[in-house]
């Protein structure tokens, strides 16, 4: 037999050992090895950080979602509100507006989001946050900041019948500071704000 087909026969079969090999290791062996680190060490982080109420899940506490009256586009006034939306805080849909800073679109819609926001929490407009008018860059940022929280203590404390007081705690007690103490802004999960908030007005 010719040298040169025995020789391209022989690197065939080595390419397609190596082959065979490789997508063992690193298509099953290391995806498995990895799943079962993340399921052992990072349970919840790996399974979508989902919260339970009542014993069901309700939702993921990394995923903004909306507090609507059912059925129609109106916030509902006994939930503290979010920030705004360009995707409905849908997951498969995140992404800005694109819209500039400048952008007479943009400067609109802020400055009629603002009047409503304020309207709706009986606020003055100047005490209204940036992020109570603005989306984020993922469309689904499922925190808002402690000052927005703030503005809608008294609204939620009356369509739930709690004190004011009770309210500013429930704010206060999910509060999370800065990463490390340095790092991003302090904040306040909406999903888990709501549930404690359900909890307090069943007692």
């Amino acid at each position: 037999m010719n040298t040169s087909v025995v020789n391209t026969a022989r690197m065939l079969w080595a390419a397609l050992r190596m082959l065979l090999v490789l997508t063992l290791v690193t298509g099953v062996i290391y995806p498995l090895v990895v799943t079962g680190i993340g399921q052992v060490a990072f349970h919840d982080q790996a399974n979508g950080s989902m919260v339970k109420a009542d014993g069901k899940e309700v939702g993921s506490k990394l995923i903004g979602q909306s507090w609507n009256i059912k059925g129609t586009d109106k916030p509902d006034p006994k939930w503290f509100q979010g920030r705004p939306s360009n995707s409905g805080y849908d997951p498969l849909a995140t992404g800005s507006s694109q819209l500039g800073a400048s952008d007479p679109t943009l400067v609109k819609h802020v400055k009629a989001a603002k009047e409503q926001v304020a309207e709706f929490n009986g606020v003055p407009e100047s005490e209204v946050p940036v992020d109570a008018v603005t989306g984020s860059a993922s469309a689904i940022d499922p925190d808002i900041s402690p000052q927005y929280a703030d503005i809608q203590v008294k609204r939620v404390a009356e369509a739930n019948g709690l004190t004011v007081a009770q309210v500013e705690k429930l704010v206060k007690d999910h509060t999370q500071g800065r990463s490390f103490g340095f790092l991003d802004q302090p904040r306040v999960n909406v999903l888990e704000l709501n549930i404690a908030l359900k909890e307090a007005a069943k007692n």
